[in-house]
């Protein structure tokens, strides 16, 4: 080939012109910045810091003393958990429920919304627990799960004997559970399971030759039907959840069940995560129908798995609050927001959005939580937000609502646990009618609401402040 042919290959810029081609583009706001206690808490959560500390120690001539702070490096080295890098505010020129923050949306998850489902909404245990066991008994061909949550008790025994009769029927029946969450699960219902012919496998067991992800854990509470039909929501199955969050011994949640072809992307989950735990591919009709239009509601089903501690349910968190313009309801039972999200709050509420947030109260299942999530309430209320305990019993759904139009419900819960360590599902609707359901819902818990006011939680006791303060060295980890 001729020498001339190449000559489009010759530069067209010169040496001093390379770097000023591309002007500086304007510096953003920077997110989540601390000072003071914030960072003795990073360092006294450090490994190297530790690591470094054995090493001083014996060098010293204290090897025994090393020993121990050895193992506490090696636990942090271990256990510490990735945060999400998302340094910047995003400034989107776009509303929730429009078509850019709903094209945006599922881009940057990579969860598009898809079309033709039926959706609906249960309240508490006495609501879901009969419709998904009549579910689980109306199963043709296949029954997966992947729950957190699976107990011994008798809403563990109704669904375990539930599980091995369709199984005994020549059903599919594939259940993971975490290792961590469902340790509690019981001999009793192993023994129905494994007589019935249903397959149960546990997610990242502790082993000594697993620790490097014993800290990773599935917070998932996912039922798949035929995968037509899905559930998921806060709750998982206990004796807990049972009754309508009447008093303490009830728990307040949500469970939602979506027919049509966002099932599959529930199914899809748990076909991932039986396949890195199992070795077995779910393949086939069973498993994955061809998709039938089932209703009118388009849905986003998002399944967070953090990478590097980038996990698509914190982002998804992210942009829907820089895009809130009128108003944000939020419930999660443990609220342990970063300084970033604590930015993003307080830029919401200086462009005027109303923002309610309801929480966990003094029934809490997690001191840890519990402490965190008052600790902050100082720096959230300073900015605005309106801060409400749930007083009957445990709230523990997980929902936020965006200028009316915009919902997510699922099981990420408002904490670094979630969005860094666990894997989750999150479903996402921007139909009228649902988002206004939630919205009912919402007033009527806030009906059974305290709110925090700023002055009595400013003047609250030495003791519950130090409480607090010894909670918040392991915030990342509740």
């Amino acid at each position: 080939m001729p020498k001339t042919s190449r000559r489009w290959l010759q530069p067209r810029v010169g040496p001093d012109q390379l770097y000023r081609l591309a002007p500086r583009p304007p510096v953003p706001e920077r997110l989540g910045l601390h000072r003071g206690w914030h960072w003795a808490r990073r360092l006294l959560r450090s490994w190297i810091a530790w690591a470094f500390l054995a090493f001083l120690l014996s060098e010293l001539g204290y090897p025994i003393s090393a020993i121990p702070v050895a193992f506490v490096s090696l636990f942090l080295y271990l256990a510490s958990p990735q945060f999400h890098p998302a340094a910047y505010a995003i400034d989107p020129d776009f509303e929730p429920g429009s078509p850019e923050f709903l094209t945006t949306m599922g881009s940057i998850t990579a969860a598009p919304f898809l079309e033709g489902n039926s959706v609906r909404i249960y309240n508490n245990g006495d609501e879901f627990y009969p419709v998904m066991i009549h579910a689980i008994e109306s199963a043709q061909y296949s029954i997966t799960m992947e729950q957190y949550i699976f107990w011994k008790g008798q809403v563990g025994r109704r669904f375990a004997e539930a599980f091995a009769s369709r199984a005994r029927a020549g059903v599919h029946v594939k259940l993971l559970v975490d290792a961590i969450g469902s340790a509690t699960l019981g001999e009793e219902n192993i023994r129905i399971l494994e007589a019935g012919g249903v397959q149960l496998a546990w997610y990242h067991p502790i082993r000594w030759y697993t620790l490097t992800r014993a800290n990773r854990r599935t917070h998932r509470k996912s039922i798949i039907i035929d995968g037509r039909i899905a559930f998921t929501g806060g709750a998982g199955l206990a004796d807990h959840w049972l009754g309508s969050a009447r008093d303490a011994s009830e728990w307040r949640d949500m469970m939602i069940r979506v027919e049509g072809s966002a099932a599959a992307v529930q199914q899809a989950g748990f076909a991932q995560n039986w396949l890195v735990t199992t070795g077995e591919i779910l393949t086939g009709a069973e498993y994955f129908p061809v998709p039938v239009r089932a209703g009118p509601v388009r849905v986003q089903t998002i399944l967070s798995s953090p990478t590097e501690g980038a996990g698509a349910a914190a982002t998804m968190y992210m942009l829907a609050l820089e895009s809130a313009r009128r108003s944000l309801w939020i419930a999660n039972p443990y609220f342990i927001p970063s300084g970033a999200f604590i930015d993003l709050l307080g830029r919401a509420k200086r462009r005027g959005v109303e923002i309610k947030l309801m929480v966990a109260g003094r029934h809490n299942d997690t001191w840890w939580a519990r402490q965190n999530s008052v600790r902050l309430y100082g720096p959230l209320l300073e900015v605005g937000v309106e801060v409400y305990e749930f007083e009957p019993s445990m709230l523990h759904h997980k929902t936020m609502i965006v200028d009316g139009v915009w919902a997510t419900i699922g099981t990420a819960n408002f904490d670094n646990r979630s969005f860094s360590l666990n894997n989750e599902t999150n479903l996402c609707i921007n139909d009228r009618g649902l988002v206004n359901q939630l919205e009912h819902i919402f007033e009527e818990d806030l009906k059974r609401c305290r709110r925090i006011d700023s002055e009595i939680w400013s003047n609250r006791r030495l003791w519950y402040r130090v409480q607090e303060l010894a909670a918040s060295v392991i915030e990342d980890q509740v």
